[in-house]
């Protein structure tokens, strides 16, 4: 009879006293660590208004791009993701070439802000910021860099007042909300946004966070806390782990009325592809967004999938339309060593050649 099962006791005692002499040295490491801090990049604050700071970051390079870059982040998330450590930064990177890099941080709704909605975000939070910036460099226009959500502003914002705006990058940024493989998008489509948001108020961080992590149930509820005993006995890299921890549980609550317009007009209308979305009364016509466009997408995004964002070519009014595709997930193009490699430099060379 064959046993399926061929175990060899001396090679199992062997990996049981190195499993045991692993958990031992991580027990020490653990010990060790500290609460964890991010940003890599000093930085100061330039204007505020109710809960939002806008921030211009320090660089110890020189700066030679005359015209600085806007980075506007997703409002589900903490923005910190492209600063989040010394090699592990967007941020840094851009400035050692030489950008001037200012970050909007939306801060953290509380009830409120119940009632903010997307005019709020858009015509007035964005507009001011880039009023600010604008106004600090004597220029009529700046460049933005909008990621995820903060994209899909970002072209409404661009569509609205697209003379303020020089060059526009999205990052990981949806515009058809409802590709085959978005599964959130899937989730939402019969959902009652008015009854969730009229019981909720602001939508709670930790329901969000739960959405997203049931996305990959086995690799994010699972996986990747078994291969954490890989790296117990490497205080460093048990550091990194837990600062995408920090990164991950960090979000803010999401303002009631912005959501509740967010999902009924993106993913559930789906306007910002098929048209009919209006800001604060104000269509959004995206053949209006007629200056030049890089468009960064990730390959294995599973949040907003290559298709969802490659869209945004069919829509725009530009001449100039650029396409970068990355190797990487939705998470890994902010903080993988190719992202730090790849990333910054495509968007350094891409906004030198546009002046």
């Amino acid at each position: 009879m064959i046993n399926p099962v061929q175990l060899n006791p001396e090679r199992v005692t062997e990996e049981l006293s190195k499993f045991g002499e692993k958990l031992a040295k991580g027990m020490q490491s653990l010990k060790e660590v500290r609460d964890v801090h991010y940003g890599a990049s000093d930085k100061e604050e330039v204007y505020r208004e109710d809960k939002l700071r806008l921030y211009r970051f320090k660089s110890a390079h020189k700066t030679t791009e005359k015209v600085p870059l806007l980075i506007v982040y997703a409002l589900v998330n903490r923005p910190y993701m492209v600063d989040l450590q010394d090699d592990r930064s967007i941020v840094k990177n851009l400035l050692a070439a030489g950008h001037d890099v200012y970050l909007i941080d939306w801060g953290y709704p509380d009830q409120s802000d119940r009632f903010l909605t997307l005019d709020d975000y858009i015509n007035g939070y964005i507009r001011r910021c880039v009023q600010a910036v604008c106004k600090r460099h004597g220029l009529p226009s700046i460049n933005i860099l909008g990621i995820c959500q903060g994209g899909a502003f970002s072209i409404c914002y661009a569509s609205l007042y697209p003379e303020t705006v020089k060059n526009l990058i999205t990052m990981v940024t949806p515009v058809d909300f409802q590709t085959p493989d978005n599964m959130l998008s899937h989730w939402v489509q019969d959902m009652d946004i008015d009854l969730f948001v009229d019981t909720l108020g602001n939508v709670p961080a930790d329901l969000m966070n739960w959405c997203y992590l049931t996305l990959k149930p086995f690799r994010l509820l699972q996986q990747k806390y078994v291969g954490l005993t890989d790296i117990l006995d490497n205080k460093a890299e048990l550091e990194n782990f837990l600062r995408m921890e920090k990164w991950i549980f960090d979000s803010p609550d999401q303002a009631g009325d912005a959501f509740r317009q967010f999902l009924k007009d993106f993913y559930q209308g789906n306007k910002l592809l098929k048209g009919g979305l209006s800001i604060g009364g104000k269509a959004i016509d995206t053949r209006r967004v007629s200056m030049p466009v890089l468009n960064i997408f990730a390959e294995q995004d599973h949040l907003v999938p290559p298709t969802a964002s490659k869209a945004l070519k069919g829509i725009v009014g530009t001449k100039d339309y650029t396409e970068l595709s990355f190797k990487g997930g939705h998470i890994g193009i902010y903080v993988s060593g190719r992202a730090q490699r790849e990333v910054p430099p495509a968007i350094d060379s891409w906004l030198r050649k546009r002046g």
